[in-house]
């Protein structure tokens, strides 16, 4: 059996207490000399083994911040609609939910205008905290016409995917969702809930969800910290 060299040995190891959360996810690692004396080897081994954790997506490096863990990320492949909870398994993450708010109340005008239905109806508000890994990702606020998502109100929905509970539960499918982006400045709740500095940049997805049929059916709100959301498009020229 070939015996593994010291970068390999090096390497295995800092990604072993990445794996165990010794080293969170968007946080800093320690500097090149004092991982060189913890681990007794050289700088330039320690700089070698960062170098192959960098080619294996484990760390990352920048000249402000020097060497540390990215956040996990999620972003829809150009021109396919996928719920978080697919995003996150596609990418080998395990998403998480946790319900902060789930309440019945009438529409306002903009919802009542978006959604196609009279204003005063009454509409569930659903709102949830997603995570990856662990790791808060997206603060995701929902609006769904009751006469449709009745059946949610009775369910318990941590770490389920809204999507496919629709699916399942209201026999609603997702086909087609309008989708715009938008950098912004999140509130203090939204900063706390994210594990983010007040001030920080997020990104908020603002979507209206339509059926088969093209009936709106959901609006969504969703919060991204800056760091773990990317957005694709395919993007022609006009003839």
């Amino acid at each position: 059996m070939k015996t593994p060299t010291i970068t390999t040995r090096v390497s295995r190891e800092l990604g072993m207490a990445i794996n165990h959360g010794i080293y969170q996810p968007g946080t800093r690692l320690p500097g090149e000399r004092l991982l060189a004396e913890s681990m007794h080897v050289s700088r330039s081994t320690i700089r070698m083994a960062l170098e192959d954790l960098e080619r294996q997506g484990r760390v990352a490096r920048s000249p402000q911040r020097g060497w540390f863990v990215p956040s996990p990320t999620v972003g829809e492949p150009p021109s396919t609609l996928e719920s978080f909870t697919e995003m996150a398994r596609q990418r080998g993450h395990t998403p998480t939910a946790e319900v902060l708010e789930k309440s019945v109340r009438s529409a306002t005008l903009d919802e009542a205008n978006r959604l196609g239905i009279a204003p005063g109806t009454e509409v569930l508000e659903l709102v949830r905290l997603r995570g990856m890994n662990s790791t808060p990702i997206c603060v995701d606020r929902n609006v769904l016409p009751l006469t449709i998502a009745h059946a949610l109100l009775d369910l318990d929905l941590t770490d389920a995917s809204l999507y496919e509970t629709l699916q399942t539960h209201c026999s609603v499918s997702i086909f087609r969702s309008a989708y715009s982006v938008q950098a912004e400045t999140p509130t203090a709740e939204q900063a706390t809930l994210l594990h983010i500095p007040q001030g920080s940049p997020v990104l908020v997805g603002r979507e209206i969800a339509y059926d088969r049929a093209g009936a709106p059916v959901l609006l969504g709100l969703n919060t991204y910290r800056g760091d773990a959301y990317r957005f694709h498009a395919d993007l022609y020229r006009a003839e």
